[in-house]
């Protein structure tokens, strides 16, 4: 049994947290947030990422809050129909797709993780990292200090534990592109998400519960223009003016009482090792990746479940552990970088749909082999 830091309380962080603690590790949890909030909308769920879920235990509650789909539905962005399919199933009672709100995940999350007896405290930070032979120093920002047998930073695209660990820690790169997400009640009959192409914004809608949908919109911003909450509804329809299918509907409900959410995009790809002595990078203080592929938060559980793999496998030797986990989700996770960046640059050069759908094809079957 080992004494775990995890320094990061998202979806990394908190998956992080419940496998430990089902191996039976002591695990200790800080987020910088005093009221550890969520920030978002909605949130797509892939297979693999469903399959990541159930092998954590968390498949039947997400299942209860979230929404499943068939398959998808490809539209020109006028409303007319492309192409339809149902997609394979990935292993047995595991839907193809779906989503679930946010809020509601990091409930079910959070949840568990208090239920498992997870020390939480809030509104601390590590200040200083400092590796030992046999044990990391942290102090926290709170002046105290502790030591521990690792320390896993979940801390997000702009890790600070990076930065101070690592003399070839990157920084995000920006993709040229901003996210807009809007929830919106659920069209009658929704059974496939649907994506309209052929413009220069890319449009999809998603289920994320019985009676919502998120509908998102990657659109040109190389500017990354920041725009005013109170602007927000009026850029939305602009953005989706050409529209036409259950866009323009869901367009024309857009007000001032509609859940926005707007973010310039960047993406940001560690290179190898990911850790340093007894420090772990993981999710996106390791690998943060563009939504493009929809495997942002499904990577992150995966690093959970390998870590718990590879520290079980190598016993008290923490730092073969790490090593391990790096050399088993590097190219997993650079895959889904790098392939979300092309797909993006694919849609800024208004490439070919047929082209759109094998960059996607491709990084699907990569994702769909077991991690």
């Amino acid at each position: 049994m080992s004494s775990v830091l995890i320094i990061g309380g998202g979806v990394g962080g908190m998956a992080t947290a419940i496998r430990l603690r089902q191996l039976g590790h002591t695990v200790k949890l800080i987020d910088i947030d005093p009221h550890w909030r969520v920030y978002g909308a909605g949130i797509t769920v892939t297979a693999p990422t469903f399959r990541a879920f159930r092998r954590l235990g968390l498949f039947d509650r997400i299942m209860e809050q979230g929404a499943c789909v068939i398959g998808h539905e490809l539209f020109h962005y006028s409303g007319a129909p492309i192409h339809r399919f149902d997609d394979p199933e990935l292993e047995p009672g595991l839907p193809a797709a779906g989503g679930i709100m946010r809020p509601a995940l990091h409930k079910i999350m959070s949840s568990e993780v208090l239920r498992l007896g997870v020390d939480v405290v809030l509104g601390v930070g590590a200040d200083r990292i400092v590796n030992q032979p046999d044990r990391v120093d942290v102090t926290f920002t709170d002046g105290m200090t502790q030591s521990f047998d690792l320390a896993v930073a979940a801390d997000g695209i702009y890790s600070k534990t990076r930065s101070m660990l690592f003399a070839n820690a990157v920084t995000p790169t920006p993709n040229g592109q901003g996210s807009w997400r809007i929830v919106a009640k659920r069209p009658e009959g929704f059974t496939r998400t649907q994506f309209y192409v052929g413009h220069e914004n890319l449009v999809g809608i998603n289920a994320v519960s019985r009676d919502e949908v998120y509908l998102f919109i990657l659109s040109p911003d190389p500017d990354r223009r920041w725009v005013e909450p109170t602007e927000q509804p009026a850029m939305v329809r602009k953005l989706l003016a050409d529209f036409g299918g259950a866009v323009a509907a869901i367009r024309d409900s857009v007000s001032m009482s509609s859940s926005i959410v707007y973010r310039p995009l960047e993406a940001a790809l560690q290179p190898p090792p990911w850790h340093s002595g007894r420090v772990v990078l993981i999710g996106d203080a390791a690998h943060a990746t563009t939504p493009h592929l929809a495997s942002g938060a499904g990577s992150a559980v995966e690093d959970a479940m390998v870590l718990g793999e590879e520290l079980e496998r190598s016993g008290s030797d923490v730092p073969a552990a790490l090593a391990a986990f790096t050399g088993r989700r590097y190219e997993r996770c650079r895959i889904v970088v790098e392939s979300s960046l092309a797909i993006g640059a694919h849609q800024l050069a208004r490439g070919p749909a047929t082209r759109l759908g094998e960059l996607m094809g491709a990084a699907s079957r990569a994702l769909s082999a077991d991690y």
